[in-house]
């Protein structure tokens, strides 16, 4: 099993940015497909990036594209996620998570992942 640690949530004004990172503690991710979800309270949680580990092809959900980036670095073993222009609809716990599969099946889909962070605190005032 995988640990993952994110950090770099906090409390920003919209249009402020901020930088996500999440490490793997007992696992390398080179090769293995990544992901970005949110939830919001009262809301279920929905997909933000993902990354393919092997093509490197990306994915974003409607609402963050243009605006947050994902992207990694296996020397590093950390997978980030480069959120600007950040808006209040934004404020959500962030959570990390890795497919272990040689391919996600559904690279927006929780059930297509194995592992997950324990999350980090993104809030954004008005």
């Amino acid at each position: 099993q995988a640990q993952l640690v994110e950090t770099g949530g906090g409390l920003v004004q919209a249009g402020d940015s901020l930088s996500l990172s999440c490490v793997a503690t007992t696992r390398v991710f080179r090769n293995y497909d990544m992901a970005w979800f949110r939830q919001a309270p009262g809301k279920e949680r929905e997909f933000v990036a993902g990354l393919r580990g092997r093509t490197t092809n990306t994915y974003y959900a409607d609402s963050v594209k243009g605006r947050f980036t994902i992207s990694r670095d296996n020397d590093k073993n950390t997978v980030y996620l480069q959120l600007e222009r950040l808006k209040p609809e934004d404020t959500a716990v962030y959570y990390c998570a890795v497919s272990l599969r040689p391919y996600a099946p559904v690279v927006f889909a929780t059930t297509s992942y194995d592992s997950w962070g324990q999350g980090t605190q993104v809030t954004v005032s008005s």
